[in-house]
């Protein structure tokens, strides 16, 4: 808890910007594997179902596992990165002010180089599990949370690398990850309208992406996900989902690409497998806010060409 009082935009500025320098200080030299935690060392841990460890060592763990995040090696970068940051996030084992570094650790990552396109997915990821943290029991003030969910809409709305996976290098899952980091983001109470709408908007830009890449790795299954929460806050009404459905549909107004064109036929599978299982959800629903969300859905599916 902040100390009452004191200004709230200077609440534990020193702490605050000690660990993040310390955190990503020891990350800059970090690996995966460290010479901190090599990779059986990490192994070892896991199995032991994430046990509890001193803060130095604790510390030095989250370095490497973030470190894991950029690893071509799908066994590091998912089975030890992701799970390993998961499982230290769903046990609350890391504090705020770590929380914060950590935060902004990842977030850092999604502006930096990614040759291999694995690091931003990943972290995408790993920030859907901070902000389930911050659902759960909030520690985030209103300003970081807005900027949150700013950077995550910024996020998918931009993903323009359509890799899922291959038997090589594993998941890689942009869109999906972008998804899933806008749904905690959608369940959490605290956010406002304009803020819903972000998220909402940013699902848009990639239901049908313009670019003609047709989903085949469940991609319009996880972009429901935050739609249907968005929804179940009923703060939309049943006219303005319909428009918004409706709007959906102008990705495939071209009469002269219709059925004669790859991509135009990719953003026809894309949006039909979008409003489909969107239909599906909102039928087996007793939610009044995902009840609104059939008429639209409805409406835009009879009207595809």
């Amino acid at each position: 808890m902040r100390d009452l009082g004191m200004p709230a935009g200077r609440v534990r500025a020193r702490p605050v910007l000690a660990v993040l320098l310390a955190l990503t200080s020891g990350m800059a030299q970090a690996a995966c594997p460290s010479t901190d935690w090599p990779r059986e060392a990490l192994a070892n841990w896991k199995a032991e179902s994430g046990a509890r460890l001193e803060a130095g060592r604790r510390d030095a763990l989250v370095s490497t596992l973030t470190d894991c995040l950029a690893s071509t090696d799908p066994a590091l970068r998912d089975g030890l990165g992701y799970e390993g940051l998961q499982t230290l996030l769903r046990a609350n084992a890391i504090d705020h002010d770590r929380l914060r570094a950590l935060r902004d650790r990842l977030q850092a990552m999604l502006d930096a180089p990614d040759p291999q396109g694995v690091a931003r997915p990943f972290a995408t990821l790993v920030l859907a599990e901070v902000a389930r943290t911050d659902r759960v029991s909030p520690w985030m003030r209103a300003d970081e949370r807005a900027a949150m969910v700013d950077r995550a809409a910024a996020y998918l709305s931009s993903v323009d690398d359509y890799r899922g996976f291959d038997a090589t290098t594993g998941w890689r899952h942009g869109v999906a990850h972008g998804a899933d980091w806008a749904m905690q983001l959608a369940m959490n109470p605290a956010l406002e309208r304009p803020q819903l709408d972000r998220l909402r908007d940013a699902v848009a830009a990639q239901v049908a992406p313009a670019s003609g890449h047709a989903y085949v790795f469940g991609e319009p299954e996880r972009l429901a996900r935050p739609l249907l929460f968005i929804a179940k806050r009923g703060l939309h009404d049943e006219a303005e989902w319909t428009a918004w459905f409706a709007a959906l549909s102008k990705a495939l107004d071209d009469p002269a690409r219709a059925w004669k064109d790859e991509g135009w036929l990719a953003k026809r599978h894309d949006l039909a497998a979008f409003l489909r299982v969107l239909y599906l959800e909102a039928d087996l629903s007793q939610d009044p806010g995902i009840a609104t969300l059939r008429p639209g859905i409805l409406a835009t599916l009879k009207a595809l060409p």
